[in-house]
């Protein structure tokens, strides 16, 4: 009877470890249908790191990305392989991570969507040189 409860245990322990997840750090993850590539970042930004573009420090700056979903038609054909296609009239909501919105966007028949804002939009103040 005793070493019988220590299996049980043994398993129960086991299952318990298995069902743990570990979340993603840097954004909640949703499903879905299509990948967004965030235009100026590094390749693989969006998956291994959070993506990072360099803007000019004054004037507007234009957030663009594209978004493509996977065509599948040759998965079996390995001379061809499966290939990403862009994605028209997907309409996307840009927010901040406090969750102020920046505004909406549809995505174009090249799959892709840009959004233009000032510095002060974004709520970056131009800072004053010279003396005080």
């Amino acid at each position: 009877m005793k070493k019988s409860f220590s299996y049980i245990l043994v398993v129960l322990v086991a299952v318990s470890f298995a069902s743990c997840k570990v979340e993603d750090p840097f954004v909640d993850r949703v499903v879905a249908p299509v990948l967004v590539d965030i235009v100026g970042a590094a390749f693989g930004a969006p998956i291994s790191a959070e993506p990072t573009v360099s803007y000019p420090t004054t004037g507007s700056v234009t957030l663009t990305a594209r978004l493509l979903e996977l065509d599948k038609t040759n998965i079996l054909d390995h001379t061809k392989g499966i290939d990403s296609i862009p994605v028209a009239n997907i309409p996307m909501k840009i927010t901040l991570r406090s969750g102020a919105s920046l505004g909406e966007v549809t995505s174009n028949a090249q799959g892709v969507v840009s959004l233009e804002k000032t510095w002060a939009e974004l709520g970056y103040l131009p800072q004053r040189q010279g003396p005080w």
